[in-house]
């Protein structure tokens, strides 16, 4: 009998980890992909303590802390949870007493025509993970915001042309970062565009916009935000909002006694960021310690 199961890898669940340890709660992680997102940042400025830091090197951080409590972290996929609870992995079962999701997003998808098709062949979602495969090629990123800016700062390291195709006026984002990106001669800014179609035989060769241009590219970056995981949520008939996000009181507390959420699946806030995760993980263990002395 564990007394919290934390569900995910995350920021979240590595500072709900820490906290739960401290009030001395028996705890587990599992998570598919243990350090989530932070496996495909390349550098992170606005971290407080951390003028600059890897999204690797940060995850090696918080894994050391974590494993200074003799923490169990188990990479599996979570398949089931019974009332109970009971959590069912795709090899064994769990009981606990609390439940943290802390499970992060999923990448969305543009659903142009061909974009499945030339998955791996010139279509990515991860930047931080290929950029170095198109050294002195002509790549695209679609979006605006964030992480598009993040891709562009990246690619400029490799690539020889970076086109921003974005549906909006202006980019979004970080100030300091924006500047960075106005100033680099790769790449160019085309705003107030879509994506229609993406060409090619083999691979990846060129990209239709709705401005009637179609641009000769190798590879093409999707950077269009993400979506939260559905299917634990409708397991345990936790309330979500319009857009599926689990909503939270102040103390991170669902519609279900015992389950709890941190970070970016909550609608608690809507600055998606490693701090806010951290913050909600501290405050979604407290809770859970609070409910294990009440009950």
């Amino acid at each position: 009998m564990q007394d919290l199961i934390i569900i995910g890898g995350g920021p979240a669940s590595f500072a709900a980890a820490i906290y739960a340890a401290r009030y001395e709660l028996k705890t587990l992680i599992i998570s598919k992909d243990p350090g989530g997102y932070l496996n495909q940042i390349h550098k992170i400025e606005n971290y407080p303590g951390f003028k600059e830091i890897s999204g690797l090197e940060l995850k090696e951080k918080f894994l050391e802390h974590v494993k200074k409590y003799n923490i169990e972290i188990i990479q599996d996929t979570v398949t089931n949870i019974e009332k109970g609870f009971i959590v069912h992995t795709k090899g064994k079962k769990f009981e606990t007493k609390t439940i943290i999701l802390a499970l992060g997003n999923e990448r969305k998808k543009l659903n142009l025509k061909n974009e499945d098709k030339f998955l791996g062949k010139g279509v990515s979602y991860c930047y931080t993970c290929d950029a170095p495969l198109f050294k002195n090629k002509t790549v695209a990123i679609i979006g605006g915001s964030y992480s598009a800016v993040k891709a562009a700062l990246l690619l400029s390291k490799y690539a020889d042309k970076i086109y921003i195709i974005f549906r909006k006026p202006e980019l979004r984002g970080d100030i300091l970062e924006i500047e960075k990106v106005l100033k680099d001669k790769k790449i160019e800014l085309i705003p107030n565009t879509n994506a229609l179609e993406l060409k090619g035989a083999n691979s990846l060769s060129s990209i239709v916009l709705d401005n009637k241009k179609e641009l000769n590219i190798q590879g093409l970056f999707i950077e269009i935000g993400s979506v939260p995981s559905k299917f634990l949520t409708s397991k345990l008939k936790i309330k979500t909002n319009k857009k599926c996000f689990i909503i939270v009181n102040k103390d991170k507390e669902t519609n279900v006694k015992g389950v709890f959420a941190a970070g970016d699946i909550t609608d608690s806030n809507n600055l998606k960021q490693i701090v806010n995760a951290c913050s909600d993980g501290a405050i979604a263990a407290t809770s859970a310690y609070d409910y294990i002395k009440n009950e």
